[in-house]
């Protein structure tokens, strides 16, 4: 059997005493049959990776603190003055005593759709084919968006909540809306933490960009 050994983060594999380098299609390549340009590039793409890897570990670990720190406050300011923070959806705002300093907890839901949409589709098409004479296409083009009638089955969500803005006094087009408020479902929700700071309480406030939405 042979005794492969990986050296740290260099790519290259000894094999009984040889040195070889992985490719693309897990084969093993001899070190001095890698081209110098592809050995240059894995070495940078390496070293990257390795500051990525420590830097997104790293924010993982600050957000964790970060949720641990305020729903520890949360709760002592619960207890000791009877405060809550924020509304029932969980989104809250923390401020420093200056106001220079401002960290906001948002609660995005995720939502989907129930049978309901095709009864709203349904609808819509009837109200589609009665206004076929009259001048309403940025209304058709809404509605075609938001079912992606082109592909079977998908819907557009952003499209399909700006069909719920739009005022249509039309007793199926309300029936429809209906229908698509009946047929949302908050399937699962993510936090979300940022940070802002300003140097006076008169100047606007400006983010601190830290991406902790992807931080696993």
């Amino acid at each position: 059997m042979n005794d492969q050994n990986q050296t740290a983060d260099d790519g290259v594999i000894d094999v009984n005493g040889k040195p070889y380098m992985t490719d693309g299609k897990g084969a093993l390549v001899p070190l001095e049959m890698v081209k110098p340009a592809d050995k240059l590039e894995d070495e940078v793409v390496r070293k990257i990776m390795c500051f990525a890897n420590e830097l997104s570990a790293q924010i993982a670990r600050f957000r964790g603190h970060t949720m641990t720190d305020l729903g520890e406050l949360d709760a002592l300011l619960a207890q000791e003055f009877g405060l809550t923070k924020g509304g029932p959806k969980g989104n809250r705002t923390y401020l420093s005593f200056d106001g220079l300093m401002r960290v906001t907890v948002q609660v995005a839901d995720y939502v989907d759709f129930g049978p309901q949409l095709q009864i709203a589709k349904r609808l819509l098409d009837e109200c589609l084919t009665e206004w076929a004479a009259d001048s309403r296409p940025e209304i058709r083009a809404v509605i075609t968006r938001a079912f992606n009638t082109d592909k079977e089955g998908q819907v557009n969500r952003s499209e399909i909540f700006m069909l719920l803005r739009l005022d249509i006094e039309d007793p199926r087009w309300q029936e429809a809306m209906r229908a698509i408020r009946e047929a949302m479902r908050v399937t699962g929700s993510k936090e979300y933490v940022r940070f802002h700071r300003r140097a006076r309480v008169t100047d606007r406030w400006e983010a601190v960009t830290i991406d902790l939405a992807r931080a696993s």
